[in-house]
């Protein structure tokens, strides 16, 4: 008979932006994630500026955030 081993915890799928959902490549994740390779933003949700500096990686930075200034990452401000 063969053993079948289980373990006591599911499976991770860090496969995902932890900030907006959309889907991340594990190239992404190794190279702009933590140090578990978790993307907390990505190009969907964040500008290159900020991914580049560590957002991606739940770092704060000190460029403004696309979600909360106005105009930022291709967006007009609303009137």
């Amino acid at each position: 008979m063969v053993g079948v081993t289980v373990t006591p915890w599911p499976a991770v799928d860090n496969s995902t932006c932890r900030h907006c959902g959309a889907h991340v490549t594990d190239r992404f994740r190794r190279v702009f994630g933590d140090d578990d390779d978790r993307a907390h933003r990505c190009g969907d949700c964040d500008t290159y500026a900020r991914l580049s500096r560590g957002s991606a990686a739940g770092v704060d930075v000190a460029v403004p955030d696309p979600e909360t200034s106005p105009g930022r990452h291709g967006g007009e401000i609303d009137a």
